[in-house]
């Protein structure tokens, strides 16, 4: 027997020990299958490629995504759009709502625009 040492991110590894245990392995145990595997077909086991630009655009672009893209658009045709400085993005990251974007929010409810596609 012999140690390898390996470095890999904390959330891979928590996660990984996870599904591992769920199967009955340990980190160890899984390293060694894997590397019977590809020792037993002379290739690493499972196919590795990057992702084509069309797969990468589907993945992104899902009709959900493309819907709400349409939506916004029209939103601004109509000129229901607000825009915020960073500091008020930042204000807001911390659960603050600058009342200038309650004001706008209200002014679009009271004219039946808040939810229009």
């Amino acid at each position: 027997m012999t140690n390898i040492t390996i470095r890999i991110d904390d959330r891979v590894k928590h996660d990984a020990e996870a599904l591992f245990d769920s199967l009955g392995l340990s980190i160890s145990g899984a390293v060694n299958v894997f590397f019977r595997q590809a020792i037993r077909e002379q290739a690493i086991p499972f196919p590795i490629k990057a992702k084509t630009a069309e797969e990468k655009y589907n993945e992104y672009f899902t009709p959900q995504t493309v819907e709400r893209i349409l939506k916004s658009e029209k939103q601004a045709e109509r000129g229901q759009v607000i825009t915020f400085t960073r500091a008020e993005l930042e204000t807001m990251e911390a659960g603050e709502i600058p009342q200038r974007a309650l004001d706008f929010i209200e002014s679009h409810k009271k004219a039946g625009t808040a939810n229009d596609a």
